[in-house]
């Protein structure tokens, strides 16, 4: 009998039983790592990365990831190959999943990662889309994790674009027990549908940032302009001009805040740099922790569980 595969397409994919165990393993993992021993668990099995969006710290995260695992990545990009002249994702799937051990894809819409997963034989990973971006939420979550311990019960204000980063952490709040502060724009709000959540009992949502902002453990942000959105750009930066991150919003926040974001930053638009070149920002660790938060998932995902 053939077992399916266990793919992540959106953050609520796994359990947070799941979640725990992918953290722990990333702690293990990364120390190993930063103590020069190897550790190859995907020693001859390949990935294969599909780009059809622009990417410079999930690109070189799965890639360098997966040589350090052992394994070989290889990269595709839609305007070089078949699925860039009109491949049926379908067709795409069962080829591409015959010929490597997972898949990571960044593309556009949710659908086109689903109907691959659905069609492929091996896990799927969400690497981004417009609604969704899991492995970077994965990562913050394992960067709070690694400096103070368990996120449940904290705060974390979303401020700006309800964008695929907010929906992904209002899809984690629910499944570990967190609470997002959203702020927003009028037109802006969160589409519960959108974001795949049960209900409203772990988000709230504000029209003033500062109040999202007030005693929140994490400020985070993304720029205002997400790939694919370009031809709104210039109402975009009127709508969101309230909505900067600055020291004055830092400053209402818990004392011990951190301030993350995915990056790429636009300094002077969604943040300023005092605050993401500031004591609080752990830009550059979350950026690492993609490394091995992401070493972690793979490892799980084509192995299940390792004991060592």
């Amino acid at each position: 009998m053939t077992i399916a595969p266990r793919h992540f397409l959106q953050f609520k994919d796994l359990s947070r039983e799941e979640l725990d165990y992918v953290f722990k393993r990333a702690r293990w993992i990364k120390d190993k790592f930063k103590r020069y021993e190897t550790y190859h668990p995907l020693f001859d099995r390949t990935l294969v990365m599909i780009f059809e969006k622009a990417s410079t710290r999930t690109r070189l995260s799965f890639e360098a990831g997966m040589f350090q695992l052992g394994g070989a990545a290889v990269y595709l990009n839609t305007r070089d190959s078949q699925l860039g002249r009109g491949e049926p994702v379908e067709d795409a799937a069962q080829v591409i999943s015959r010929m490597s051990d997972v898949v990571m894809i960044r593309t556009f819409e949710q659908t086109i990662i689903e109907r691959f997963a659905a069609n492929s034989r091996v896990p799927v990973i969400n690497g981004l889309t417009n609604e969704f971006h899991p492995c970077q939420i994965l990562t913050d979550i394992y960067t709070w994790i690694e400096r103070n311990g368990s996120i449940q019960g904290k705060t974390v204000a979303w401020i700006g674009d309800t964008n695929n980063m907010c929906n992904t952490w209002l899809q984690a709040a629910e499944l570990l027990d967190f609470k997002v502060h959203v702020s927003s724009p009028k037109g802006y709000e969160v589409d519960p549908s959108k974001a795949n959540i049960q209900g409203t009992s772990h988000y709230e949502q504000f029209a003033d940032p500062m109040d999202a902002a007030r005693g929140a453990h994490i400020i985070t942000t993304d720029v205002w302009t997400s790939m694919g959105f370009e031809a709104e750009n210039e109402a975009r930066l009127r709508d969101f001009a309230d909505y900067q991150v600055d020291a004055d919003m830092m400053g209402v926040a818990d004392k011990d805040a951190l301030f993350m974001h995915c990056l790429p930053a636009h300094r002077g638009e969604e943040v300023t740099a005092e605050v993401i070149d500031g004591p609080q920002s752990v830009v550059w660790e979350e950026a690492e922790n993609r490394l091995h938060a992401q070493k972690a998932l793979l490892e799980f995902l084509v192995l299940g569980r390792v004991d060592n």
